[in-house]
């Protein structure tokens, strides 16, 4: 591929998230600190939502990271379709025995999650593609978050979701969820600034000695993704590619072009366009 031929030592723009090439954006850095605050003080709910690529699941593997050492942790990155397969993914992710029958799946969540706050580690569940859960399953989730001793929670919850998650829990039928969630947060696309210096910094860290993306090209390729990190990614991919195919080491405008020619969610526009941004 085109890696020795820019410097590189790996990818850099790969689509599989990796925290070791976090780059902490305002409202990324906003999202896991409030959601590293409220699990220590030991509020119930979270809810963290994003338009799709905008690094959901990257908040999720930091914050994955951050608290491994405080809290007994359970991802659940695919959503249940039902309530029985929700007690059961949580079950398997506390490590409860598998034999045991549909209706004591609960009582044995409660007692673990009860256990692991005695040893000053509590239950904390990371719920990925939170938009998908049926109304039964978000409903089952309010319950759990409900679990408390006199002193605390014994189940806190982090919801990841699109913004059809906002748009499910501003129904009638969704209003004790909605009252049961302490803090949220709002993943947001880059900005022109933000995005330029992500380019960078995904290049840098990769082992690149040079700029390879001018300023020029940076901002037909933000203009292009609308600031969303997973099409900026396939952007500049597409750009390293051309422009290797090429021979050239600087990524040329040419280049830009014809990878926002070939990704059908990148935003066509003129040169005008995106001077003006």
């Amino acid at each position: 591929m085109y890696l020795n031929h820019f410097g590189l030592n790996a990818a850099p723009f790969s689509l599989t998230p990796d925290t070791r090439s976090f780059f902490g954006t305002q409202s990324h850095v906003d999202a896991i600190n409030t959601s590293v605050m409220a699990v220590r003080m030991g509020e119930g709910l979270v809810k963290i939502t994003g338009e799709v690529g905008t690094g959901k699941t990257m908040v999720c593997r930091l914050l994955l990271s951050t608290l491994a050492e405080e809290c007994t942790l359970v991802f659940l990155p695919n959503p249940a379709n039902t309530v029985s397969v929700l007690y059961r993914m949580i079950a398997d992710e506390l490590t409860l025995p598998e034999a045991l029958s549909e209706d004591k799946v609960l009582g044995a969540i409660q007692q673990a999650a009860i256990a692991a706050a005695h040893a000053e580690k509590p239950v904390l569940i990371l719920c990925d593609e939170a938009q998908a859960l049926p109304d039964g399953v978000l409903e089952a989730i309010r319950l759990l978050g409900n679990l408390e001793t006199e002193q605390r929670k014994l189940i806190q919850i982090v919801l990841f979701g699109q913004p059809e998650l906002d748009e499910r829990l501003s129904q009638h039928n969704m209003r004790q969820l909605l009252q049961r969630i302490s803090f949220s947060a709002t993943l947001l696309p880059l900005t022109y600034a933000e995005a330029s210096a992500y380019i960078d910094h995904r290049m840098s860290e990769k082992g690149a000695l040079s700029r390879h993306f001018s300023g020029w090209a940076k901002r037909r390729i933000w203009v292009a993704s609308q600031g969303i990190p997973r099409l900026i990614h396939q952007l500049c991919h597409k750009s390293l590619l051309l422009s290797y195919g090429k021979g050239r080491r600087q990524v040329s405008d040419r280049a830009v072009r014809l990878a926002i020619k070939d990704t059908p969610l990148a935003k066509q526009h003129s040169a005008l366009r995106a001077l003006w941004g």
